[in-house]
């Protein structure tokens, strides 16, 4: 069975930094790309980073690129976000999608965690 647990959220003044954390199991994750992605109330999830599986190259939001960083640890996905802003403001979803390369589509991520609400706010 796959689970996916996001971890690390929390609230944060604006410029200050928090590090997301995904853990999983059930899955081989040289086989899947991770992906992680937001969603605010009204609006359609976003997609704010991923890793490949295909030498761990890494894709990011216009958004967040220069701030977000992800990385791979063993069966761990982290996302390192500095100089936070309030529209950063979200609920924060890690994916995984059943092939090497990495999406934006949240369609083609088959499995998803529960969320961790991310607030930004001083």
């Amino acid at each position: 069975q796959v689970q996916l647990v996001e971890s690390g959220g929390g609230l944060v003044q604006p410029g200050g930094s928090l590090r997301l954390s995904c853990a999983t199991s059930g899955l081989t994750l040289d086989y899947y790309a991770m992906g992680w992605f937001r969603q605010v109330p009204g609006k359609e999830r976003e997609g704010v980073s991923c890793i490949s599986a295909l030498y761990g190259s890494t894709d990011y939001g216009d958004s967040t690129k220069g701030r977000f960083t992800i990385s791979r640890d063993e069966n761990t996905i982290n996302l390192q976000m500095n100089n936070l802003k309030p529209e950063d403001t979200a609920i924060y979803y890690c994916a995984a999608r059943p092939d090497r390369t990495c999406s934006s589509h949240t369609r083609v991520y088959r499995y998803w965690g529960q969320g961790t609400q991310v607030t930004v706010s001083s």
